[in-house]
């Protein structure tokens, strides 16, 4: 039932599965690593991409292909692939276009593990990465397109900076070039915003975020929006010429609208493993079940928290996209008009040393590695997220040592300010 006409509040409950007479109503969850086939013909024809089907789960599971159909709907997409968690997402996203030789252009706000991948992880495997800021005006954008370019990738909003990506503008730039726009979407979610609806090609998540929003499942997922004209482009030899190791079947031309996804699962996932288990895939379906209605409740909390922190004598400064002074406000008004997500950021008078005693104070907020679910926790940036980068990295991004990124649960509001309150008086 991922019908899209249907409404995203209805898909997030009923997208992806529909039971026949007598089978659960509840997703199952096949904890099978394997399926049985009556011949070897069948199975030969699946190995060779002939037929659809279950064959190992490491390349496609009954339980992982209703989530992945759900996230397909909830985005607007044409198909999806599920992966152990956010990085590997990432990482596949990239690997499925680039090699060796290859390069991208990538917003400098981003995720600290994301900006790692990139500056170390794919320089050493022959990959070069240009960073902008989020707000460069085209013609940047443009002085650093290269010819041997492949994409062009930035977040939604950005963690934990929160600037909030002009999407339209930069699809367009990368679509004059011949090039796919990736976005991560996790601090939004498609319950605030479609990125696809405004120009982007792909859109990564971090499933263990909010769209699990219990901190229960590592996950990630890749979502295509199936529209990139990958021929067209001509830069793509992966997709629209013939690989080897399935007898010379040409992507595009196999599978149309779908041939990105398919050679990140047929390929990547075949050959590089990071599967989405079936548990941790049943666990993420129970979240996306209820994402509308915490989505909204962390917006709101959010909001109520960067408006209270930003009248604190002892609150230096507040990031938050739904203030109205904030930078990207008018990118908000079109983009995130229903909500701006859960996550301030805020610096505490007194630099670090006051950062650190702030939050050993806090009492219902935890101090935990992790942001986006349903308890409202707090970390510091410069020391863990964003650690190996230096001086220069962390301004580009946008995070300075006073730095404090709350991710605002869905708890009453009320108890989350009088948590902040008691421990701001404590200096």
């Amino acid at each position: 039932m991922s019908n899209p006409s249907y409404h995203l509040d209805t898909l997030c409950i009923q997208g992806g599965y529909e039971p026949a007479s007598g089978e659960p109503r509840i997703v199952p969850i096949a904890q099978s690593t394997t399926f049985k086939y009556d011949s070897a013909e069948q199975v030969g024809d699946l190995f060779d991409l002939k037929t659809p089907g279950f064959f190992y789960t490491r390349l496609a599971n009954p339980t992982v292909a209703a989530v992945e159909a759900k996230i397909a709907a909830l985005e607007g997409g044409a198909g999806a692939l599920c992966t152990a968690s956010g990085q590997a997402a990432i990482s596949y996203a990239i690997l499925n276009i680039c090699q060796a030789g290859d390069h991208l252009v990538a917003s400098s706000a981003l995720y600290g593990g994301t900006l790692n991948l990139f500056a170390v992880s794919l320089k050493k495997m022959g990959i070069a990465v240009t960073f902008v800021a989020p707000d460069a005006p085209d013609d940047e954008l443009q002085a650093a397109i290269r010819p041997e370019t492949k994409c062009i990738f930035g977040e939604t909003i950005a963690n934990p900076a929160l600037r909030v990506l002009d999407l339209a503008r930069v699809a367009g730039v990368a679509h004059r070039n011949g090039l796919p726009l990736i976005v991560d979407n996790t601090f939004a979610t498609p319950a605030l915003c479609r990125p696809l609806d405004f120009g982007a090609d792909l859109v990564v998540h971090s499933t263990s975020k909010y769209l699990d929003g219990h901190a229960c499942a590592l996950g990630g997922v890749i979502v295509d929006g199936g529209r990139f004209d990958w021929v067209a482009s001509g830069r793509f030899p992966g997709l629209t010429q013939p690989d080897d190791s399935y007898h010379g079947l040409v992507y595009c031309e196999a599978f149309g609208p779908l041939a990105y996804i398919v050679k990140a699962r047929v390929q990547l996932m075949r050959d590089l493993g990071a599967a989405a288990s079936p548990m941790n895939a049943f666990l993420l379906n129970l979240g996306l079940e209820t994402l509308p209605l915490r989505m909204a409740r962390h917006s709101s909390n959010a909001l109520a928290v960067a408006r209270h922190l930003a009248g604190h004598a002892k609150v230096g400064w507040v990031n938050y996209p739904g203030l109205d002074g904030h930078a990207d406000h008018a990118l908000v008004q079109r983009y995130l008009p229903a909500g701006q997500s859960g996550v301030v950021a805020f610096g505490v008078r007194g630099g670090r040393e006051a950062a650190m005693r702030f939050m050993n104070r806090l009492r219902l907020a935890a101090i935990v590695v992790h942001v986006a679910d349903a308890r409202t926790s707090v970390l510091h940036p410069a020391s863990t997220t964003h650690r190996q980068l230096n001086d220069e990295q962390l301004a580009a991004c946008g995070i300075g040592p006073d730095m404090i990124r709350f991710s605002v649960g869905i708890e009453h509001a009320g108890d989350i300010l009088a948590d902040l309150d008691q421990a701001l008086a404590g200096d």
